[in-house]
């Protein structure tokens, strides 16, 4: 004989509605989609600032300031009011980072010298903390280019500057705390990616690493190539592709990396007029911003645009002056935002803002891009 058990109204409500919670919630868990960052550099003015969608972006990198001594330095009251605008800017976007790049190309002459000295990282971190803090901004950047390998024609490296680094960003971090944004930028070459950094030591303390995956074919290269590919050739080894892939096997994991993405092109004159352009001796020329594409790579001035479908990569070419113009465009920028989503990165970073249309521009792309690809996810 079996004894009739009675569970009570009031127990039984409220196991269900404990388990429909449950339920909802895991459900809302399943549907996040985490937004990967999006991070500009810019290099313009306090009044042009105001004309792109910064709703669009995540972190806004003002470029550059310098050293000056020991010291982290802006270099005028012009670019203090710059980065003051940039700050004022979280009114139309209140979770915009602003960060403060230093160094640059050619204006790290002196980050070797003064980060081997503990008095010198010292300094130069209780300077960074004093102009953050005056500033309200979120957050430090160093590009230094480039640690311990060659860099600018003439500036100081040695070996020893990948351990100081180290020592640089400990420094950095010790000072400025948990809650301040720090990154570093970092060639997408196989010498800096092997040479540069002690990645298992700089990565736990830094935010990201903001991979240049552009200029891979240098101002100094003699044979042409696309400068920001997003995978490899059997003619062209670097690419974005392969430089993370290099980072991955640091152990660098992939939401510390954001790619780097070009809002110019790079225009080399070529000796030899042979494979549209591709892949041959070749001399730099120089540098077009995006916005300018339109009027002077048209097809009436003699350009034909090109695809490359293993690198996923647009190029034009100019057969009478033998000019190569290799960029990232609306395609290539779509597909680069599609790799960071699929890949989990961190972000996408790109030089720069300043290169870009006010609208339906590559920052447009890149948005709109990340809004596709989240509403798919649903």
């Amino acid at each position: 004989m079996h004894k009739k058990f009675t569970i009570p109204f009031s127990t039984i409500v409220f196991a269900a509605s404990i388990l429909i919670i449950n339920l909802i919630s895991t459900g809302v868990k399943a549907q996040k989609t985490v937004k990967p960052n999006v991070i500009a550099y810019y290099t313009g003015n306090k009044t042009v600032i105001d004309s792109f969608p910064i709703e669009k972006i995540s972190h806004l990198i003002y470029s550059f300031a310098h050293l000056k001594g020991d010291s982290l330095h802006i270099n005028s009251a012009r670019d203090t009011a710059l980065i003051k605008q940039m700050v004022s800017l979280k009114k139309r976007n209140p979770d915009l980072k602003v960060m403060i790049a230093m160094g640059g190309w050619s204006a790290c002459p002196n980050c070797s010298e003064v980060f081997s000295r503990n008095d010198g990282r010292k300094t130069f971190a209780k300077t960074t903390k004093e102009l953050l803090d005056f500033l309200q901004a979120d957050g430090i950047d160093i590009d230094w280019e480039y640690p311990a390998v060659v860099g600018y024609p003439g500036h100081r490296y040695t070996v020893d500057d990948k351990h100081n680094f180290t020592l640089l960003i400990k420094e950095l971090r010790k000072k400025l705390g948990k809650k301040t944004e720090i990154s570093f930028a970092a060639g997408g070459t196989k010498n800096c990616i092997d040479s540069c950094f002690e990645w298992d030591e700089v990565i736990p303390l830094v935010n990201r690493v903001n991979l240049m995956s552009y200029d891979l074919v240098s101002g100094y290269a003699t044979t042409s190539g696309h400068h920001t590919p997003l995978y490899s050739t059997p003619q062209q080894e670097l690419s974005t592709d392969y430089a993370i892939k290099a980072l991955k096997a640091y152990g660098v994991p992939n939401h510390k990396i954001a790619l780097g993405a070009a809002f110019y092109g790079r225009v080399f004159t070529n000796s030899t007029d042979a494979n549209q352009g591709l892949y041959q001796p070749t001399k730099f020329a120089y540098g077009v911003s995006f916005k300018q594409f339109k009027d002077k790579f048209s097809p009436e001035n003699g350009f034909k645009y090109y695809w490359d479908d293993v690198a996923k990569a647009p190029y034009l070419y100019h057969t009478d002056s033998k000019s190569l113009v290799t960029f990232d465009d609306p395609k290539s920028i779509s597909l680069k935002t599609k790799y960071v989503i699929d890949q989990k990165l961190n972000g996408i970073m790109f030089w720069e803002l300043n290169d870009d249309l006010y609208s339906n521009g590559l920052l447009d792309v890149i948005h709109d891009t990340i809004q596709n690809k989240n509403t798919q996810g649903k």
